[in-house]
């Protein structure tokens, strides 16, 4: 029988979570942040796990991503678990606890690249819980908030949801009708899904030719998994 190799403290598996716009929490500068910190820390980053477009209250089971981290950190032999920050392990206590513990069974720690509630002081264990208790109020706030905001509108006849992308409003303000311009782009994202680019590689693609995203900010990877879904 294969003797189990001891997991290392100077091995890493990074997990990155995205599912918003917000530029401050891309996949790009969560990267960023951990390989700073992994050098700052002596650490190697030994495999990357992502799951983009996931909420941060998505059950485990559902996130891919994380799952193959917790596993990597067996098969890897790393010690580590990082991430940029607590958030984007979960937005709720019960999950980032479960987590914690998967990584405590396969002989690891989870670490936060900006250093909140890093350690196992009682200090670090409460500020743990401070960042997910908060995080988990924060997204039922925003939940309730758009809950109300939304009632308003059915309430006034208005339109009710985002528009998604390859579609506009029409004259009457309700009713949606295809936007060419986007639809063109959803073409061209699948014709590049199909030839096996990755969603990176596909979003400066069709920055390059010339298909512009719909805000400033850029296109989110968001937007592309559900260009290539179909």
């Amino acid at each position: 029988m294969p003797r189990k190799r001891t997991p290392d403290p100077t091995r890493a598996i990074a997990y990155i979570r995205c599912s918003t716009s917000r530029q401050d929490l891309s996949p790009d500068l969560q990267r960023a942040a951990i390989e700073e910190w992994a050098e700052r820390e002596g650490v190697t980053v030994v495999a990357w796990h992502e799951d983009l477009a996931v909420s941060g209250g998505t059950e485990i089971d559902k996130r891919p991503g994380l799952l193959a981290a917790v596993e990597s950190l067996r098969t890897e032999s790393a010690g580590v678990l990082v991430v940029a920050k607590r958030d984007r392990l979960a937005r709720d206590v019960l999950t980032n606890a479960m987590v914690e513990r998967l990584c405590e069974r396969a002989g690891a720690v989870l670490a936060s690249a900006d250093g909140t509630g890093n350690g196992d002081s009682p200090e670090a264990q409460l500020m743990r819980n401070m960042v997910a208790a908060f995080a988990m109020y924060e997204r039922a706030l925003i939940r309730s908030r758009t809950k109300a905001a939304l009632a308003v509108k059915k309430a006034k006849g208005e339109r009710v949801g985002g528009v998604p992308y390859g579609m506009r409003l029409g004259e009457d303000g309700r009713q949606l009708e295809e936007h060419p311009d986007e639809q063109a782009t959803i073409v061209r994202a699948r014709e590049l899904r199909d030839a096996g680019s990755s969603l990176r590689a596909i979003g400066r693609a069709l920055i390059d030719e010339g298909h512009r995203p719909r805000n400033a900010r850029g296109r989110h990877v968001q937007v592309l998994t559900r260009l290539v879904s179909n």
